[in-house]
């Protein structure tokens, strides 16, 4: 039961997201030398950050509830990261871990295995980012098995590079312009319970339901078993919508991989490092995958990522690939840090109850709003979906965007996904305070475009 008081906190009154000429001038200056491709939902520009307070230019306060889109794990400046930076830093910048051997590496890789359950012990690929982590999951999964061929999902996003690309599918925009991509690559649908799309045919648990379409179907018509290398997937679609998937989804998909000897790959670059109350995503469905992919929150804002296979799957020589800045010696610092952060400060079981507090907040508001259509997540990762009907379930994009904007003027950072669906992704650190703060806002902002559209 919640405990959720609805009492309006000294921060939410609404304010214009008014441009000031300082702020319009930093506007252009920034449109005149950066890319055109970057998508800003409102006009925050940061000056500094504390745990899940942040401050504009103007020094304006507001709530970050994007995380930097689930990167600030520990929360904006964690003073136990920043302490661990600088004294890297003093030592030394760069050494490239390809070629030589620096210890903060080999402890985060041995951190890495250790947390991660495969099943077997397990080896590490530091990267720089997650679309690099997939590629290099990508590449070792056809290394290993010697097959040409992938399955993914619908509405699943892994990044934006050429070959992760070929797997992305939540958005037109992200594919446009850039065919011929990595060939091989068979979608199908997610095991979505709210949006459906094949026929239940007898089936009680729509995941299973999903894992037939493949091996009955796929399969028997375009993508033979044996000549597929991988299934790659996000054990909760991240820019597809937070989309959670039945509980049946990933044990039938392990089942599937061991009957036709071929790798899971979980993409965890969003769900990962503690966002959904435990160190990966994949732990909530009890399987183990054969590789996993990880970046974002791991180093609470240094760029890193990695890439982690059971060491039997890990079977390819020196020089297959590599990597310059992977392993940079001050990322790997700071991720060290982030997790003793996360393991001392009691950030994974924090998680885990601010995320069900939030869930029991967002189901009391959901009543008086019937734009809500699905309120859904696991953790601290959490999606409302909103509807132009809730019997229909047709997604309602042009209120999701409103609501973004609204609540800007509200001093309320948030991010879209999917068709229709606001993220709530706090840094770990986030309390109920921040939380109540965080709903009344969004419940004011939602009665606000509601009014606006009547």
């Amino acid at each position: 039961m919640t405990t959720f008081t609805g009492t309006t906190p000294r921060h939410v009154q609404h304010r214009e997201p008014d441009v000031t000429p300082r702020l319009q001038e930093f506007i252009q200056r920034d449109s005149a030398v950066l890319s055109p491709t970057f998508t800003r939902s409102y006009p925050f520009a940061m000056s500094h950050g504390r745990g899940t307070e942040v401050w504009d230019v103007e020094g304006r306060r507001f709530l970050d509830f994007t995380s930097g889109i689930a990167v600030t794990s520990t929360g904006h400046a964690h003073p136990r990261v920043v302490k661990a930076i600088q004294q890297q830093a003093e030592k030394f910048l760069h050494m490239a871990g390809m070629d030589f051997y620096y210890e903060v590496q080999t402890a985060l890789a041995e951190r890495l295995v250790a947390i991660t359950p495969l099943g077997e012990p397990g080896q590490v690929f530091f990267t720089n980012s997650g679309t690099e982590s997939n590629e290099a999951a990508i590449k070792l999964a056809r290394h290993h098995t010697g097959r040409p061929r992938f399955i993914a999902f619908l509405r699943s996003f892994h990044g934006r590079t050429l070959g992760s690309l070929g797997f992305t599918s939540s958005k037109p925009a992200q594919r446009r312009g850039f065919f011929p991509l990595v060939d091989g690559v068979s979608h199908v649908p997610y095991a979505d319970p709210y949006r459906p799309v094949l026929a239940m045919d007898g089936f009680v648990d729509y995941g299973e339901r999903v894992v037939d379409y493949i091996e009955h179907t796929i399969f028997q018509t375009i993508a033979p078993a044996d000549e597929v290398a991988g299934i790659l997937l996000e054990p909760i679609q991240g820019e597809g919508g937070y989309v959670v998937p039945t509980p049946g989804f990933l044990p039938a998909l392990r089942a599937l991989c061991d009957r036709h000897g071929i790798l899971l790959i979980v993409d965890e670059v969003q769900t990962g490092i503690g966002r959904t109350g435990r160190w990966w995503g994949y732990e909530h469905f009890g399987v183990q995958p054969d590789i996993v992919t990880c970046a974002k929150g791991i180093a609470s804002g240094m760029p890193l990522g990695a890439m982690i296979a059971r060491r039997d799957v890990m079977t390819w020589g020196p020089g297959a690939h590599g990597n310059t800045f992977g392993g940079n010696p001050i990322s790997c610092a700071a991720a060290l840090a982030t997790l003793d952060v996360i393991e001392e400060e009691g950030l994974l079981d924090n998680a885990a109850a601010m995320g069900s507090y939030m869930m029991d907040c967002l189901a009391e508001i959901q009543p008086k709003h019937p734009s809500i259509g699905d309120v859904r997540g696991k953790g601290l990762m959490v999606g409302v979906d909103f509807v132009i009907d809730r019997a229909t379930k047709e997604p309602a994009r042009e209120w999701r965007d409103a609501i973004v904007a609204e609540a800007f003027g509200f001093g309320l950072l948030i991010l879209g996904a999917g068709p229709s669906t606001i993220r709530l992704i706090p840094p770990l650190v986030v309390n109920k305070a921040e939380i109540d703060e965080a709903i009344e806002t969004l419940d004011r902002t939602i009665t606000r475009v509601e009014e606006l559209n009547r």
